[in-house]
C-alpha cells in the first residue's frame, strides 16, 4: 500500500475506542502532541486506499460542567429566566437613562408631555414589543386601531399607543450626559463607537457566558441585524438572507444554538493582528481560559486557515472547517472536474488534515480533529453509465459529515430569533441593537428552559407558548417573579388626577385662538380658544368634535415641534 512521501518518519499512533467525551489517550496536553512538532510537506494527494493514522486528541476538560449552570432541581418561570439576562439593575439603568433623555429633550424645547418611566411600566413596554413579534401588523398604530378588522384589545389593556410611542422615542441605553462627552471625542482614539449600547451590551453578554457552559462541539459564524440606517459600521453580506445590517460574530453551542459569546463588528481596529478578520474574530470569541480544553470548533471558509488551526491547537482547541484554497497543498493526484462523484483525496501537514471531496462541486476541508476516511457513506442521486438517475451511496469524509452535523447551531439560533422577530423600524442604530439583545435574551431563556426540562424529565414549553407566557408575566406584575418592592405602579393618567380642566386662552371664546394639537396630528389646522390647564396644549371642545376628551383618553404624547 503506498505511503505519503515525507522526509521525516511520523510517530506511530495506536487507535483506541473512545466515548464522545473521553478521547484517545488520557492526560495528553495539546503542547505534547507529537504532530505539532512535525513539519511534513507531502508531495501528492492520497486516496481512500491509503490508510490515515488516527489523530491523538487532548481530553475534553471543560472548566464547568457543560449545559445550564442553574439549579437543575429548581423551577424557573419564563420571566425568571428572562431576568437572568435583563437583570433588575440592567432595567433600572435603562429606565433612569430613558427618563434623563426625556428630560433633556423637554429642556431642548420639544413640546410633549412626559411622565417618568417606572420599572413596572418598562416591563409592560417589553411585553408589548414581544407581543408584536407574535402578532404581526403592518404598523405600530394598527395595534391600537379602532377599525373592526384590527381591534386588538390586548395592547390597549397594557398601555395606550401614545405612551408606547413616547417610550420608544425616548428610549436610551446609556447616560445622555456621558454620551455627549463621548461624542466630543470623535476622531480621537478615546472615542467609543458603541458607547450608546455599552451598558446593555456588556450586561447581556456577561449573562450569556455566566448561565450556560457549551458542550464539546461549538461553532463560530456571523449574524446580521437588519437596518437601513446610514452608519459607518453597517455591512453588506451577499450570502446572508439579510444583506445589509450590523454584523455580529457569534460563538454558539452546536447542539442547542445557545449564544454563548458575541461581539459587534466595528471594522478594522488598531488591535488587528494582521492575520485577517476571520482569525481575529475567532481568537476574540474563543476564551479558552474560561471554556477549558478539548473543544471542537467548526467554522466556514471565512475563518479557516492553517495558521488559526495551529494556534488554536496550542491552546488545546481542535477545529474543523471548509477552506477556500491552500497554495501549499500538492498538485499531484489532485481531483479534476471529471472526477467521479464521491472521490476523496487527502494529505497531512503536521497535525492538520486536508481533504478534498467531489460532490456537485469540489469541497476542500481542513481539520485537526479527524481521520481522513472511516468508511462513512452518504446517499446521493447520481446519473449512472447508462444515463439513468439513481440513488446510491457514495463515500464521504468524516470531516464533511461532522461539519454538516455540527454547523447548524447558529442557523438554529437565527431561526428561533427570526420566527418571532421583534425588530421594529427605527432610524436610531442603538435601538436596533436593543431589540436584538431582547431577541438574544428570549432565545437563550428558552434554551435554558428546555435544558432544565430535559434534566427534570419534563415536557418543555414549545417556543410560541414560552413567548406567550413570558409576555403575560411581563405585562402583569402580580403574576411575575419579581419582588413587589422592586415594582412601582404605573403613573396615573392626567384624567385620573383631576388636574386637567378646559380653560380659555383669553377672557372669552373670541380671544387667543391656537391650533388644536389633536387636529394637527390628523393633518388639519383647526384653531380653538380652549386649552388644558395642566397639559398646556390647545384642544377643541365642541359638541361635534371633542378633542379634549380624545386627548386624555388616549393620553397622547406626540412630539409637537
Amino acid at each position: 500500500m503506498p505511503q505519503p512521501a515525507s522526509t521525516k518518519e511520523k510517530p506511530k499512533l495506536v487507535a483506541t475506542p473512545y466515548s464522545p467525551i473521553q478521547t484517545r489517550v488520557k492526560s495528553v496536553s495539546a503542547l505534547d502532541l507529537p504532530w505539532t512538532k512535525v513539519d511534513s510537506k507531502p508531495d501528492k494527494w492520497l486516496d481512500i486506499t491509503n490508510e490515515d493514522e488516527e489523530p491523538l486528541l487532548p481530553d475534553f476538560s471543560p472548566k464547568r460542567p457543560p449545559g445550564s449552570q442553574l439549579t437543575t432541581d429548581a423551577t424557573y418561570t419564563p420571566l425568571q429566566l428572562f431576568q437572568l439576562f435583563f437583570t433588575n439593575s440592567t432595567v433600572k439603568t435603562i429606565v433612569r437613562n430613558t427618563n434623563s433623555n426625556a428630560e433633556k429633550r423637554v429642556k431642548a424645547g420639544k413640546k410633549f408631555v412626559w411622565v417618568p418611566l417606572t420599572v413596572a411600566e418598562f416591563y409592560s413596554y417589553v411585553a408589548l414589543v414581544l407581543y408584536m413579534g407574535l402578532v404581526k401588523a403592518k404598523s405600530v398604530a394598527d395595534y391600537w386601531a379602532r377599525k373592526r378588522m384590527y381591534n386588538f384589545s390586548y395592547p390597549q389593556s397594557i398601555m395606550s399607543r401614545a405612551r408606547f410611542q413616547a417610550i420608544s422615542w425616548n428610549l436610551h441605553l446609556c447616560d445622555p450626559q456621558e454620551d455627549e462627552e463621548n461624542n466630543k471625542k470623535k476622531g480621537t482614539t478615546g472615542y467609543d463607537r458603541l458607547f450608546k449600547i455599552k451598558p446593555l451590551y456588556t450586561d447581556v453578554l456577561s449573562a450569556c457566558r455566566k448561565h450556560f457552559h457549551p458542550n464539546r462541539e461549538i461553532l463560530v459564524d456571523e449574524r446580521m441585524v437588519a437596518t437601513k440606517a446610514r452608519i459607518g459600521f453597517k455591512r453588506y453580506m451577499d450570502d446572508k438572507p439579510t444583506k445589509w445590517g450590523y454584523k455580529l460574530f457569534v460563538l454558539a453551542d452546536s447542539s442547542c444554538g445557545y449564544t454563548w459569546n458575541f461581539f459587534v463588528y466595528e471594522g478594522k481596529t488598531s488591535t488587528s493582528s494582521g492575520k485577517g478578520a476571520g482569525y481575529d474574530s475567532v481568537m476574540r470569541l474563543m476564551d479558552h481560559k474560561v471554556l477549558g480544553k478539548g473543544y471542537r470548533l467548526y467554522m466556514d471558509n471565512f475563518y479557516t486557515s492553517p495558521t488559526l488551526f495551529l494556534d488554536l491547537l496550542q491552546n488545546g482547541i481542535l477545529a474543523c472547517g471548509t477552506l477556500r484554497h491552500a497554495s501549499s497543498l500538492p498538485k499531484a493526484n489532485d481531483l479534476s472536474g471529471r472526477s467521479e462523484l464521491g472521490s476523496i483525496r487527502w494529505c497531512r501537514q503536521g497535525p492538520l488534515l486536508f481533504v478534498k471531496w467531489m460532490e456537485a462541486r469540489e469541497v476542500l476541508m481542513c481539520s485537526s480533529i479527524h481521520k481522513a476516511f472511516t468508511g462513512d457513506t452518504v446517499s446521493r442521486n447520481a446519473k449512472g453509465s447508462d444515463g439513468v438517475w439513481r440513488t446510491r451511496l457514495i463515500p464521504v469524509p468524516t470531516t464533511v459529515k461532522d461539519y454538516s452535523k455540527y454547523m447548524g447551531g447558529v442557523d438554529l439560533s437565527d431561526s428561533l430569533t427570526e420566527h418571532y422577530n421583534i425588530l421594529q423600524k427605527t432610524t436610531k442604530w442603538y435601538k436596533t441593537f436593543f431589540f436584538h439583545f431582547l431577541d438574544i435574551a428570549v432565545v437563550n431563556s428558552l434554551i435554558l428552559h428546555q435544558e432544565l426540562a430535559k434534566a427534570q424529565n419534563k415536557v418543555p414549553l414549545y417556543h410560541k407558548l414560552f413567548r406567550e407566557t413570558l409576555v403575560s408575566e411581563l405585562a402583569h406584575p402580580s403574576t411575575s417573579a419579581t419582588p413587589v418592592s422592586t415594582r412601582s405602579s404605573p403613573p396615573a393618567s392626567p384624567a385620573q388626577t383631576e388636574r386637567c380642566y378646559p380653560e380659555y386662552f383669553g377672557s372669552d371664546a373670541t380671544h387667543g385662538r391656537r391650533v388644536c394639537v389633536m387636529c394637527k396630528i390628523q393633518g388639519n389646522k383647526v384653531k380653538t380658544p380652549i386649552y388644558c390647564s395642566h397639559c398646556k396644549v390647545a384642544l377643541c371642545f365642541v359638541s361635534s368634535r371633542n378633542c379634549f376628551k380624545k386627548w386624555h383618553m388616549d393620553y397622547h404624547l406626540e412630539d409637537l415641534e
